[in-house]
């Protein structure tokens, strides 16, 4: 899907104007600046407008991610079940610190404060799949098997 047809889904009101975010963050992982451009364009509304909105709302990045996201929960009950190491081991298997994409493009880790799963501690999620009770050693196995999922496609 287009950037056009995206924005045709809606009607032309500033109301619409998170929603369109939303659609762009969807369909390409990311908002542009020319997604930018185009939806204040559209809307008829102030480029600094959409700017604030999607700097706001931290699900919108006007970055582009890996191919695989891993989100990792530092929670207070993530926290005391062990999520640090399991961040440390995962930030080596990549090469990489938190918020930071591969070279290679491939993957973009993030460290997120709780995400409502705390009877499962620590969780770490990996492109809206979560894993539960994640253990000493099972970050570095997560990031193979991705590499791995990649490799048979």
């Amino acid at each position: 899907m287009d950037e056009n047809t995206i924005l045709e889904r809606f009607p032309p009101d500033k109301r619409h104007s998170l929603a369109i975010l939303q659609e762009f963050q969807r369909q390409f992982g990311y908002i542009s600046e020319k997604n930018l451009q185009q939806t204040a364009a559209y809307l008829q509304i102030p480029l600094s407008s959409l700017f604030s909105l999607a700097t706001f709302y931290k699900a919108l990045s006007l970055e582009q991610k890996g191919t695989f996201v891993i989100k990792i929960c530092d929670g207070t009950a993530c926290h005391i079940r062990g999520s640090v190491p399991i961040l440390e081991e995962i930030k080596n298997a990549l090469g990489i610190d938190e918020f930071q994409t591969t070279k290679d493009g491939l993957f973009t880790l993030e460290v997120v404060n709780c995400v409502g799963s705390c009877a499962m501690a620590p969780v770490v999620i990996c492109n809206e799949k979560y894993y539960g009770n994640v253990k000493k050693g099972s970050g570095t196995a997560l990031v193979n098997r991705c590499k791995e999922e990649k490799n048979d496609e």
